[in-house]
């Protein structure tokens, strides 16, 4: 666990990045497999 009083304020910017590059593909990688599921029930 990071202890984030110990972040820089230049690496919060990085940080932000960071979670953005791995969050949004995995939120749009849940999207499509649920639409995928979707069109499979219906």
């Amino acid at each position: 666990m990071i202890d984030q009083n110990a972040v820089h304020p230049t690496n919060k910017g990085l940080l932000l990045v960071f979670w953005a590059y791995v969050l949004i593909p995995l939120a749009w990688g849940v999207v499509n497999t649920l639409t995928q599921a979707m069109k499979l029930f219906h």
